[in-house]
């Protein structure tokens, strides 16, 4: 029997500062919501970005890829789905979806690749420097 994957999911609402004229969504709001995403899976994990740096480390962005299909418009309901796709030492890599409510339409994909560093940007293996963070990270890739 095969695996469900692991997604974490919040929503959004498009507010109209985030659209243009036509009321699109303009593009380079889906990395903020993919931000919110990301910042969500780990708050329902457990942890936050706070806790990251009280315990002495970051997880700066390194890449960012995103695939639209659909446009998001002014007061859309959009659902934020991200997973794990790889932790694996000093790296991770999330998956995102974001779905029109309520009918699910995809509206775009994106993966964020992420490195673990110390507080100056020092990078750090996870699994030495916080372990339960890195089993539990590992409890979710897929």
């Amino acid at each position: 029997m095969e695996e469900k994957e692991k997604w974490f999911e919040t929503t959004i609402r498009v507010r109209y500062q985030e659209t243009d004229q036509m009321q699109v969504a303009y593009h380079a709001n889906y990395l903020v919501w993919f931000e919110v995403g990301r910042t969500e899976m780990i708050r329902q994990m457990g942890f936050s970005y706070r806790r990251f740096e009280d315990l002495g480390f970051m997880l700066p962005v390194t890449e960012a890829n995103i695939k639209y299909k659909r446009s998001a418009r002014y007061d859309d309901e959009v659902l934020i789905r991200t997973k794990v796709n790889l932790c694996e030492g000093v790296r991770l890599v999330l998956g995102y979806e974001a779905l029109r409510l309520p009918d699910c339409e995809l509206l775009a994909s994106g993966e964020t690749h992420h490195v673990w560093t110390s507080l100056n940007l020092k990078p750090i293996r996870l699994e030495r420097r916080a372990p339960e963070l890195y089993a539990l990270m590992k409890q979710y890739e897929g």
